[in-house]
């Protein structure tokens, strides 16, 4: 029906006034080989004799068996050109296509994960036969020892008044609103539901741990809890990192008015206080001299989180404040109080040099050799160099200098009072074992006093050892158990194999720190990195670390 259609609409266009042609695809061939005949007759100088029907019949038949012997030749060198191989995709059909399976990939990814997130797996259950490893926190230590100790073996329980992993490099940021406090937390539940066997997860806080009897007791202190008290709980292995508390350097003063930057909470707030100062400093009827009190902040400590704080504070007085409160935006005034020589002493003397000179553009005022004396509801109290006190007034007060012991530490360290001597945290050996306790207590993390800076790459550093130390323990263990039954039944083959392999299992190697380098963000879209390299070290800085050293924090944090 539609050849017919096509061949009627043919004939139409040609519309020839002949008799005795039939509508064929044939005869419509014909026509137009009639019709080029008659035009190129009347071009010609001389006419050719006239044909007859039968003569323009078969020379239609002719010519349209030629006409598809071209066609069918043409195809055939379209489809087998370049050699009779298909034609090569161009540049920018690779990249589509490239762009198109990268897609999918993602997609496909992403789907994966959610669906992971979405379905937990199952898990087994505790098991009464096994050892008890009690983990007191959910900081670095404690989450990073969890991501590598294998549960199977073990019935674990982890013990925090947080219920979540914080990821603290970034807390500098969430008190200016630069980052959510919400996605630098990460569920401690999160971890520990896709281990092989289940974990135990307690929001409590310990408060007492008693080496000889080998028990943590513990109390639910939130805000919210049932009529339980206080809870006592044995162990088999203690895993104690409860970290550090904020140090006051016995000035009550610093607990009562000031801020400290070591919690989420902490982080909250200073951003209310900061946004307090500023909400008392636009009304009317304030004196100039109050105005200038509750815009300024003082910063005690010249590390990374001290030095973090103050060039978060001036990036958004420069991209907030300015906007939002022009009337006072140029009036808030930063100072960083440093006891040291100089700021950031674990930076090298070239970055040290570039973040004063960059604080200084910032008008960012440092105070080096002051050494904190006191502090009031409205002013702090420094000893300068020369031994003189000097008042300075300020409507934020942020501690970051320091840590101190917690007082469940105190009592742990006194239960061992011949061993643990260290003022700065508990006593440990190389194999982080507490001195006093090495069979069964591990201390990880600030609340110990090693050669180690107490940083959060130290601390996962020494969790990662010990969750791999406890994977080995068990594997020590088990071959034991199959030497013991290969004795008994008198496989001396057997036995010898396995005494090697149990003299080599318990060859246990000590933590060793490995220096990833260092990272700050000093204000303006800049940063500095010590980086180790070779022998020796890289110190640079600038945006594109600045780049770099987000990159680094997010990609870990996420």
């Amino acid at each position: 029906m539609i050849a017919a259609s096509v061949v009627s609409r043919s004939a139409r266009r040609i519309a020839l006034p002949t008799q005795g042609l039939t509508s064929t695809p044939t005869a419509n061939l014909s026509r137009s080989l009639f019709l080029s005949a008659r035009r190129r007759a009347a071009v010609a100088p001389v006419a050719p004799a006239a044909a007859t029907p039968s003569e323009i019949s078969a020379g239609a038949t002719a010519g349209a068996q030629g006409l598809a012997s071209v066609q069918n030749n043409g195809g055939s060198s379209g489809s087998g050109g370049n050699g009779g191989g298909k034609r090569k995709a161009g540049f920018f059909t690779k990249v589509k296509r490239g762009i198109y399976g990268t897609t999918v990939l993602s997609l496909a990814t992403f789907a994966y994960y959610v669906h992971e997130a979405n379905n937990p797996p199952d898990q087994l259950p505790q098991d009464p036969s096994k050892k008890t490893i009690v983990v007191l926190g959910s900081g670095w230590a404690a989450t990073s020892m969890l991501e590598h100790i294998d549960t199977t073996n073990y019935n674990v329980i982890v013990i925090s008044p947080a219920d979540y992993f914080l990821f603290t490099p970034l807390l500098p940021s969430v008190t200016v609103g630069t980052i959510n406090g919400r996605s630098i937390a990460q569920p401690t539940r999160q971890l520990t539901r896709y281990k092989a066997r289940e974990v135990q997860v307690l929001e409590a806080e310990a408060t007492k741990v008693d080496a000889a009897k080998k028990t943590v007791t513990f109390e639910d202190k939130s805000e919210i809890h049932g009529a339980l008290g206080t809870v006592t709980i044995p162990y088999d292995y203690l895993v104690y990192s409860v970290g550090s508390a904020p140090q006051t350097f016995g000035i009550e003063g610093v607990a009562k008015h000031g801020c400290f930057l070591k919690e989420l909470g902490d982080a909250e707030k200073i951003r209310n206080r900061l946004m307090d100062c500023v909400e008392s400093a636009c009304i009317t009827g304030q004196s100039e001299e109050e105005v200038d009190r509750l815009l300024h902040t003082v910063v005690v400590g010249g590390g990374p989180t001290g030095v973090e704080f103050a060039a978060e504070l001036r990036d958004f007085v420069k991209d907030d404040l300015a906007k939002w409160y022009p009337e006072i935006a140029n009036r808030v005034k930063v100072t960083l109080v440093e006891g040291l020589p100089n700021i950031l002493p674990m930076f090298s003397k070239k970055l040290i040099e570039y973040t004063e000179h960059e604080f200084e553009q910032q008008e960012i005022t440092l105070l080096t050799k002051h050494m904190l004396r006191d502090l009031d509801e409205t002013h702090v109290t420094v000893k300068k160099p020369d031994g003189q006190d000097m008042k300075i007034p300020y409507g934020v007060f942020v501690m970051a200098a320091g840590n101190g012991q917690r007082p469940i530490t105190r009592d742990l360290m006194g239960q061992f009072p011949s061993v643990q001597t260290e003022r700065r945290g508990l006593s440990v050996d190389e194999h982080m074992r507490l001195k006093g306790a090495e069979d069964v207590i591990f201390a990880l993390g600030d609340c110990t006093a090693t050669p180690y800076a107490a940083t959060a790459q130290s601390a996962a550093q020494q969790g990662k050892w010990l969750g791999k130390r406890f994977n080995q323990m068990a594997r020590v263990d088990d071959l034991k158990a199959q030497l013991e039954g290969a004795q008994k039944n008198g496989q001396t083959d057997q036995v010898k194999t396995l005494e090697r392999m149990v003299e080599k299992a318990e060859r246990i190697k000590p933590f060793h720190y490995s220096h990833s380098g260092a990272l700050a963000y000093i204000g303006h879209d800049k940063a500095i990195a010590d980086l180790p390299f070779m022998n020796g070290g890289v110190s640079v800085g600038g945006v594109a670390t600045y780049l770099a050293w987000r990159g680094v924090y997010f990609t870990v944090s996420d």
